[in-house]
This record gives structure tokens, C-alpha cells and sequence, in this order.
């Protein structure tokens, strides 16, 4: 703000005095004052003076008078502006549910009369009321804010969503679904560039929001600026994750040259970090689109024991595992790694069959079953159709007592899986449904997936698909809490799990102990279940399971603590990654449940002023688990 000053000393810098508008003027002028040039001389200086100090008064107060009208012709505009921005964001909800419906026609209308709105909201916060509103102390932070939610959203409606929508009429389920074994891959390459387009608008916004300083913010302006934070959030999820199939699913299924894959059930009823043991599997050869199966087998019946080990281990995973993982098909994914695990799967096969695959797959029963919701029943070459309501019980444990010779179990198994493949590939069912059903089985790390291509590898790096830990911010460090059968039996079926995770206090510098509490428990019948399912029965009661909690700590963290029942526990330790690993062993008699009480050192604390918000990954298991996450406020 202007104030009278003194005069400068002969040859300072340009000054402006404020001149009234004259009467019918549309606009406030400002006009340029020269200051007296150095070598002028004295008495000019002062015939100067008081028309100096006279601009000056006249600038403080025109100013203020400014300052004055402004803000309230600011709130005039801030008015229409809130108006404009609640009516957009009812129709981005509005959008987003046509979208989803596949009304492309009514969701157009709807983009048009939202960039109205926006572009309405952008122009009311863009005028020289708002701009001057935005330096004043108390108020100004608000109105910056305003104007840049306002600007984004305009820049997300016009640059952003027009190619998305251009995208969601152009990749109809119904068109990218396989049909006869196919999948048609030119609109997925074709949409390509239009989601990266997209992706780029919604990145730009999300570092503008990021920028907003929302301390001192009022409550309702701070709630939008939150808001909208975590709808770009979710949002650079959706669409990076729509980014990274249209740029890998056509070269993974042949677009540049035929591809293999190596596909695992995972059995759940004999659990195992990643969801269960490795049990039938089939290999795919995919080839411009076009998917055939071309062999199938089981972990046990064909690729049977590797002496020597079929790859070495480093010295953290062997003094985790022994040697298993190298040795055992089974046992691969002891470690909740999955690209490890896909490694070893990968060298076991090319030693058995001498066929090179190009990546390794992975699912399991319960995924299937979400796929069955899609394709309805799938006959079977002996017994009932498999149906998205028996597939579980069916694969997991009526099959163990209809058919006890493990030969049997093994073919049933490796049907089952063909079967169900065969269906998913001929296009059987609702195309729509299955990309829901099949984004699920992902979402709870149901569905995992590991390429030999490093470019392709390294785009699928953060995913669920991926199957590894993530790199740990100080602020989003994730705990992990991973099973392994040590029964050698079938009585994971059983399982039930919950797990909770809170934040401790501060300590002085600024650091907290994350709290993990674990509870297993056995709904196992106390008789009558199959040899199979009993199996080794290590705990020498054939009922009791026995259970290797893995508790994994942040990235360089530890765990400080086990106690279960208000006593210190025992447990092994070891190192994965830069997270250490605590390895506590649990026994359950039908109709029990334990649980564990874990003290976490979580690593590196975040900075001054930022909360802590943990994240907790699990083992899949037959059953969901029940957890809990609670976030941390920033140290003080």
C-alpha cells in the first residue's frame, strides 16, 4: 500500500501517483512521475516537494479506496463464483455416474454445460478486484485459493476430460473383451496418446493444488482445497492406471510379437505370502491379440523338487527361508515379494519344459469366483458347473473328499483352471462386468503379474499388479502382515484374520511407534475332514494349525516388540529389503484365535508439520480380513 514518503535523493527510480478517473472514464489509470534527474538543480528540487507530498496523500488514500470498493465488489463476484463452482461440482458427479452407465451421448451435454460453469467461475475470480483482494492480510490467502480451484477445474474441463470422454466412447467393454479367443487391439493402442493427453491435465492440477498453502485458510475454503486434493488424487490413480494398460496390454498379448505367460492358482487353503501354494497352473501364448493355452500341469506332478536348487538365493532370503523357495515349486512365495517369486516359477518351468516363458501370472479361488459373477457357470469335464457361489468351497475343500488320491485332486484342479480360462477368453458373460470383477480380484492383490521386459516391469512398478512392498515416504510407510502355512495340511481354509494399525504419540524428536495388533483365529472342525486335509500334521494334533506371522516393518524401521497375552513373545528376525522382519509362530485348536500385540519402529520421520498416514498390506486369504488403519497427526 502507498504511504507519503520524503523526498529522494536526486537520480532514485520511477515512482507512480494514482490520478482519479475524470468523470465518464471506464478504468482507474496509473500515471508515471519522474524523479528529479541527478545533476538538477536545488530550487527545482524543492518547487517539487509539495506536489510530491501531495501525490503521495493522494495515492495512500485512493488506494484505500480501492482496496475498499474492491473487496467489495470481490465478494459480489466471490458469490457468483461460489454458485458457478457448486453447480460444477454436481456435474462432475453427474459425468462420472454417466460415464460408468455408458450414456457417452448425455454424459457430452453434461461436459458442455460444465465447462460453462467453470469458465464462468475461472472469469470471476480473474478480474483486477480479485487480483488487488488477494493482498489483503486475512482475506487474501482465501481468495488465491479460490481463484486457483477455480482455474483448475476449468483447465481439468477443457483440456482434461474431453479426451477421457473421447477414451471412455471410444473403449467399450464389449469391444475389448476377448471374443473367440481375441482380443482386438487397435482401440486400446489408439486410445493411448488421448489417456496420456488426459493423464497430463490431471497431473498439472494436482501440483497447482499441491501449492496452495492451506494454513490460515477459512474452514469451508480449506475443506474445498482438501477435497479437491483428493478427488485429483483418486483420479491420477484411475487414469495412470488406464495409462499403463494402453500402453503394456497390447505388447503383452502379442501386438509386437508373440508373448508366453505361465499362469499359477494359488491354493488358499494352504496359505502363503502372496495368497496360497502355487498348485495348477496353464501357459498362454497370446499373438496380435489372439489367446491359446498351450500346456497346463500342477506345481507337484510336474515340476516336482529342483536338487540343486534351481537359482540362488541371497544370504537375507536364505536366512529367512532356507533354500526353500529354490528347491520346492510350492514354496516360492514364502516371500511376499512377487516378482521374486514369478523369477523362481519362471526358472523352474524353463528347467522342466525347456520353453522360455515371457512372464508369470498368478490368482486364486476367490478371484475366480469374482469372475464367475461376470461369466456365469462354467461346466466341468466331471462333476458339477463351477458357479461364482461354489467355486471357493468346491476348489478349496469339497474336492479334497470327493477326490482323495491327490492324482486326482492335482487333474480336477488343472480342468478347473483350463475351464475357467477357456471362458474368460471366448468373451462368455458380461464384458462390463468382468473389467469390474477382474479390477476387484486385483485391488485385494488377487491378481498379480510379472514381465521379463524390464521397460514393461518398470510400468507396472507401484501397481497392485506388481506385488511388492511400495518405496516408503516418511509420511506413507507401510507395515506388512504376510502368512505361511507350517502345518503342511489344508487347514488355512479355516482361517479367520483381523489386523489394526494406530499411531503412537510424538516422541522429542518427532518420531512415533506404529501399534499392529494381529488376531488369528480357527473355525476348523474338531473331526471328519480327509487325510489330504489334515496332511503332515506337525503340531501333532490333526486339527490344530500351526501359522508363520511375517511382520514386515517400513523401510528401515524394525520391530521393537511381540507380546500376546500381556507377555513378551520370542521371535525370529531376519532382513527383506531394507524392512526388517519379525517371524512369530502361531498355533490354533479348532474354535481358538491368538492375537499379537507388535511394536513397530516405523524409520525416517516425516518432516515438521506433516501427519502420518500408514498403510497396511496382508496376505489374501479365503476369508477378508478385518483391519484397521489410523492415521497420525503432525508433530508439534
Amino acid at each position: 500500500m502507498a504511504h507519503e514518503e520524503q523526498d529522494p535523493p536526486p537520480g532514485g527510480p520511477d515512482r507512480y501517483s494514482f490520478v482519479p478517473p475524470a468523470e465518464g472514464e471506464p478504468s482507474i489509470e496509473f500515471k508515471k512521475v519522474r524523479r528529479a534527474s541527478e545533476g538538477a538543480t536545488a530550487p527545482r528540487v524543492r518547487k517539487r516537494r509539495p506536489r510530491w507530498r501531495k501525490a503521495g496523500v493522494l495515492t495512500a488514500a485512493g488506494l484505500v479506496v480501492v482496496l475498499v470498493l474492491g473487496a467489495g465488489w470481490v465478494g459480489v463476484q466471490g458469490w457468483r463464483a461460489k454458485g458457478h463452482l457448486q453447480t460444477a461440482g454436481g456435474l462432475f458427479v453427474q459425468l462420472q455416474q454417466q460415464i460408468r452407465a455408458g450414456e457417452v451421448a448425455a454424459a457430452r451435454g453434461t461436459l458442455a454445460a460444465l465447462q460453462l460453469e467453470t469458465r464462468a467461475a475461472r472469469d470471476e475470480t480473474d478480474g483486477f478486484g480479485w487480483a488487488v483482494g488477494g493482498k489483503v492480510p486475512g482475506v487474501g490467502d482465501d481468495l488465491g485459493a479460490v481463484r486457483t480451484v477455480a482455474k483448475v477445474l476449468d483447465d481439468l474441463a477443457v483440456d482434461g476430460l474431453p479426451s477421457l470422454l473421447d477414451v471412455a466412447s471410444g473403449l467399450d467393454p464389449k469391444t475389448l473383451a476377448p471374443k473367440d479367443g481375441r482380443v482386438d487391439l487397435t482401440s486400446l493402442s489408439a486410445a493411448a496418446p488421448r489417456i496420456a493427453a488426459g493423464l497430463a491435465v490431471i497431473k498439472r492440477a494436482r501440483a497447482e493444488v499441491a501449492g496452495i498453502d492451506a494454513d490460515g485458510l477459512m474452514d469451508q475454503v480449506g475443506a474445498a482445497v482438501t477435497q479437491l486434493s483428493d478427488g485429483l488424487a483418486k483420479a491420477d490413480q484411475l487414469v495412470s492406471t488406464a495409462d499403463r494398460a494402453a500402453r503394456l496390454l497390447p505388447r503383452m498379448l502379442g501386438a509386437q510379437g508373440p508373448r508366453t505367460y505361465l499362469v499359477l492358482f494359488q491354493n488358499n487353503a494352504e496359505v502363503r505370502a502372496t495368497g496360497g501354494m502355487p498348485g495348477a497352473y496353464i501357459v498362454v501364448h497370446a499373438d496380435a491379440g489372439a489367446v491359446t493355452i498351450t500346456d497346463q500341469g500342477t506345481a507337484a506332478s510336474d515340476l516336482k523338487v529342483f536338487d540343486p536348487p534351481v537359482q540362488a538365493l541371497d544370504t537375507d532370503q536364505v536366512a529367512l527361508y532356507t533354500d526353500r523357495p529354490a528347491v520346492f515349486p510350492a514354496d516360492v512365495n514364502l516371500t511376499p515379494d512377487f516378482p521374486t517369486a514369478a523369477a523362481l516359477m519362471r526358472a523352474m518351468y524353463r528347467k522342466r519344459s525347456g520353453v522360455t516363458v515371457d512372464g508369470v501370472l498368478a490368482t486364486d479361488p476367490v478371484a475366480l469366483s469374482y469372475l464367475l459373477k461376470a461369466t456365469g457357470a462354467v461346466p466341468m469335464p466331471q462333476g458339477g458347473p463351477l458357479t461364482a457361489d461354489n467355486a471357493v468351497r468346491v476348489l478349496l475343500s469339497e474336492a479334497y473328499a470327493k477326490y482323495p488320491d491327490p492324482a486326482d485332486q492335482d487333474a480336477y484342479f488343472a480342468k478347473a483352471a483350463r475351464a475357467t480360462f477357456q471362458a474368460l477368453i471366448k468373451g462368455q458373460g458380461d464384458a462390463k462386468g468382468m473389467v469390474t470383477q477382474l479390477a476387484r480380484a486385483a485391488g485385494e492383490r488377487r491378481l498379480l503379474m510379472w514381465t521379463a521386459d524390464a521397460t514393461e516391469e518398470a510400468a507396472l512398478a507401484g501397481t497392485v499388479l506388481e506385488g511388492r512392498l511400495p518405496s516408503d515416504p516418511a509420511t506413507r510407510p507401510t507395515v506388512g502382515v504376510f502368512l505361511n502355512d507350517g502345518t503342511g495340511a489344508k487347514l488355512s481354509y479355516y482361517l479367520t484374520h483381523a489386523a489394526d494399525l494406530t499411531v503412537g504419540d510424538c516422541d522429542e524428536e518427532g518420531g512415533r511407534e506404529f501399534h499392529l495388533k494381529v488376531t488369528l483365529g480357527s473355525t476348523a472342525p474338531t473331526a471328519d475332514l480327509p487325510a489330504y486335509v489334515t496332511g503332515l500334521a506337525l503340531t501333532g494334533d490333526k486339527y490344530t494349525s500351526r501359522t508363520n506371522v511375517m511382520v514386515f516393518s517400513p523401510t528401515g524401521g524394525g520391530v521393537v516388540q511381540v507380546r500376546s497375552d500381556g507377555k513378551d513373545l520370542d521371535f525370529g528376525t531376519g532382513l527383506e529389503r531394507d524392512r526388517s522382519v519379525a517371524v512369530i509362530t502361531v498355533e490354533l485348536p479348532p474354535g481358538t484365535s491368538r492375537t499379537l500385540d507388535v511394536t513397530i519402529q516405523p524409520g525416517a520421520a516425516p518432516e515438521d508439520g506433516e501427519a502420518v498416514r500408514p498403510q497396511l498390506w496382508t496376505t489374501p486369504g479365503v476369508r477378508p480380513w478385518q483391519t484397521s488403519v489410523a492415521s497420525g497427526a503432525a508433530c508439534v
